[in-house]
């Protein structure tokens, strides 16, 4: 069965989690007539001090 992980930053409402999940099941689905009850999705999310890109913690850049 399809399991799908997410890492990314916090912050997002769980509105967003909701419609994320929904989507990211739909196109396993869609994409790869996978069943839908047997689609697990995780989400991971990191604080923005536990997360670099280039060397640099996203917590130091400029927004």
């Amino acid at each position: 069965m399809p399991f799908i992980n997410v890492k990314m930053l916090a912050g997002r409402s769980a509105e967003q989690k909701r419609a994320l999940v929904e989507a990211l099941t739909q196109a396993m689905v869609d994409t790869c007539n996978a069943p839908r009850e047997g689609t697990t999705v995780v989400l991971e999310e990191c604080e923005r001090e536990h997360w670099a890109v280039g060397g640099v913690l996203v917590a130091d850049r400029p927004q």
